[in-house]
């Protein structure tokens, strides 16, 4: 039984005395989902094969068989041709499988000093660490199309909210330039997250190390990483950086969503802000007439989707004692999908913010209902000297007449707002203008458009580093 077990390349079927079913085989097995780390097994494999020669663990043929049966599995998988094996558990077992039936004895010395646990451990790190580096080009491309379309209406008056009431006016370009910065702590924290993926778990062998004479400098040298992981039961374990990656995913997908249900909103004719391009909406099946914002709607889907991938890694480490269990195959696809999610969001959203027809005159005219520039006529008053809690309620008083008479402060006459307060004088309507508010508004961080073509500009001198 055992030597027919061995034939099939389960690497520890000589413990055991009846094969594995069918069911648990498919219940347990990995590489139809785990496949997609193959290029870099190989690669991790290649510097391990490398160190194990130059510590004289293996021959020199051992070493070039290896580098050659490698090359030639690489370029299988490349070109669709590799044949996925269920029986063979996962792609290390795959490949290893394949690596001997080329090129012999040396394919089965390639495993000497290390497991499967710090092999896999080493994988994830690796394709995470290049998809983290997709992720943050692709986070460029958002804010570099955020900041076109910010320099364009840097001048474009909207009115702001809170509470979804109307606050005071903005520029459209000051807007836009809150979600550049949201993207850009996306970014940064991408970055921080990275430097505690690229440390190296090879070496850590099973939980224990390896009493073979290994250098795992050497190997992750080879292989890029910036350190290894210092102690072997927790190199093997350790899924912080799984963890550590979703939540930054998670952030990136929040801000996406924050900005879907703005665009929403902004699409409803109701609201009336701007249009999105036909490519990234759909119609309805029943109503003609309708154009639904598609894109954004579906992204603040996904975001539940990350979020509940970031709860399910928590939730799959909590209970875990050290080292390596088998619940740690659970942590791939919701990464993998994480990874995806996030990728062909930013993907989407770098192409269709260009395409954005803003509709200038509706969102003067909303900034011009609500009362926008009430806090200026009370700044206007402190500036003249009167207290600011006086001026706020001499202006709520102002506010309410003209809300019962359906006009805007604007619209009252010198005269009557002296009546309001003496300290009013004919240079009053130059705070009470949309452009005068938004103007006023220039200090860093400000509305002003002066001030947002200043935060564009240092943004892209910083995005050009």
């Amino acid at each position: 039984m055992t030597s027919q077990l061995h034939k099939k390349g389960e690497a520890w079927s000589a413990r055991f005395s009846e094969p594995v079913s069918e069911l648990v085989k498919r219940y347990t097995a990995s590489v139809f989902f785990d496949k997609r780390l193959a290029l870099f097994d190989i690669e991790g494999s290649l510097a391990h094969a490398d160190m194990l020669a130059a510590q004289g663990i293996i021959s020199a043929q051992d070493l070039a068989d290896i580098q050659r049966g490698m090359a030639q599995i690489r370029g299988e998988i490349e070109r669709g041709e590799f044949e996925w094996q269920l029986d063979l558990e996962d792609v290390h077992l795959n490949i290893e499988a394949r690596l001997t039936a080329l090129i012999g004895d040396a394919g089965k010395r390639l495993h000497t000093g290390r497991s499967r646990n710090d092999q896999v451990a080493t994988d994830i790190r690796l394709w995470l660490r290049s998809e983290i580096d997709r992720i943050g080009a692709h986070l460029g491309d958002l804010r570099r199309a955020l900041l076109d379309l910010a320099e364009q209406h840097s001048a474009t008056i909207l009115p702001g909210f809170t509470h979804l009431q109307v606050a005071q006016p903005v520029t459209f370009g000051h807007h836009l330039m809150a979600y550049f910065e949201m993207f850009s702590r996306d970014a940064e924290r991408m970055l921080d997250v990275r430097r505690r993926v690229n440390r190296l778990p090879l070496g850590a062998a099973a939980l224990a190390g390896t009493s073979y004479p290994i250098d795992r400098e050497r190997v992750a040298a080879t292989l890029g990483f910036e350190e290894v992981c210092t102690n072997s039961l927790d190199a093997v374990s350790d899924r912080d950086f799984a963890i550590e990656f979703t939540a930054a995913a998670a952030l990136v997908m929040t801000h996406v969503s924050r900005f879907s249900e703005e665009l929403v909103l902004w699409m409803s004719p109701r609201v009336g802000f701007i249009d999105l391009a036909d490519r990234f909406c759909t119609g309805s099946s029943i109503m003609p007439q309708k154009k639904n914002p598609d894109v954004p709607e579906l992204a603040r889907g996904k975001t539940g989707r990350v979020n509940g991938h970031l709860i399910a890694l928590l939730t799959l480490m909590k209970g875990q004692p050290l080292a390596y269990n088998k619940d740690n195959q659970e942590d791939k696809e919701p990464l993998f999908d994480t990874v995806d999610t996030v990728i062909d969001t930013l993907r989407i959203f770098a192409d269709m913010v260009p395409g954005i027809k803003v509709r200038e005159g509706n969102m003067r005219n909303a900034a011009l209902q609500g009362f926008s520039t009430a806090t200026d006529l009370a700044d206007y008053l402190v500036k003249k000297g009167l207290p600011f809690r006086d001026a706020h309620e001499i202006v709520a008083h102002a506010v309410k007449i003209c809300s019962d008479r359906e006009i805007d402060l604007a619209d009252l006459s010198l005269a009557e707002l002296q009546k309001f307060s003496p300290l009013v004088g004919e240079d009053v309507f130059d705070y009470l203008t949309l452009e005068g508010s938004v103007a006023s508004r220039n200090h860093i961080g400000g509305t002003a458009p002066a001030q947002v073509q200043r935060a564009i500009a240092a943004a892209r001198a910083k995005l050009a580093k």
